[in-house]
C-alpha cells in the first residue's frame, strides 16, 4: 500500500471517529500532497511524500516554539500534537551509530577529502540513506570527521 493511500485510509478512519484534530491535520496533509503534484504534473513517490511530511511536521515544530515563546499554550499544544500526527508517517531515522559506520564507509571510499567536497559527502549519504537519516546529524557529523581527518 502506498503512503497516499495510508494517509487517505486514516483520513477516513479519523472522520469515523470524530477525531478532529488528526482529521484536519492530515487533510493538510494530502491538500499539500495533491498541490505537489499539480505543480509538478506527475504522481509522487513515497520519498516525495515523506519529505512533505518532514516539511509539514518541522513548520508545525516552529509554529510551535514561538507559540511557546509568546506564552499561548493552546496553541503550542495544537501545534505540537500535529507534529506529533504527522510523525508517525515518517520512516524510523537511523541511529547516530549506523550513520557514523556509513559516513566514514562513504569518506573512505572518496579518500582524502577537505570541506569543499562536504557536499559530495553529503549528497551521497542521501542517496543511500533517503529519509532514513537526520541530515541536520548528519552534517555535523561529517564536518567533524572532516576536521579530524585534516588535524
Amino acid at each position: 500500500m502506498t503512503l497516499i493511500t495510508q494517509i487517505q485510509n486514516h483520513v477516513k478512519d479519523a472522520m469515523k471517529a470524530g477525531d478532529r484534530l488528526k482529521l484536519s491535520t492530515l487533510r493538510m496533509l494530502v491538500a499539500a500532497i495533491k498541490q505537489k503534484e499539480i505543480d509538478t504534473r506527475s504522481d509522487l513517490s513515497d520519498d516525495d511524500i515523506i519529505s512533505i511530511i518532514e516539511k509539514q511536521m518541522q513548520q508545525r515544530l516552529e509554529a510551535a516554539e514561538q507559540y511557546e515563546a509568546a506564552g499561548r499554550n493552546e496553541l503550542f499544544e495544537k501545534e505540537s500534537q500535529e507534529a506529533e500526527i504527522l510523525k508517525a508517517y515518517l520512516p524510523e531515522k537511523m541511529g547516530e551509530e549506523e550513520v557514523k559506520e556509513m559516513i566514514e564507509k562513504i569518506i573512505s571510499e572518496m579518500g582524502e577529502i577537505s570541506m569543499k567536497e562536504m557536499g559530495n559527502v553529503m549528497s551521497a549519504l542521501k542517496d543511500q540513506a533517503g529519509s532514513k537519516i537526520d541530515m541536520k546529524l548528519a552534517s555535523q557529523m561529517v564536518r567533524e570527521i572532516i576536521s579530524k581527518q585534516s588535524d
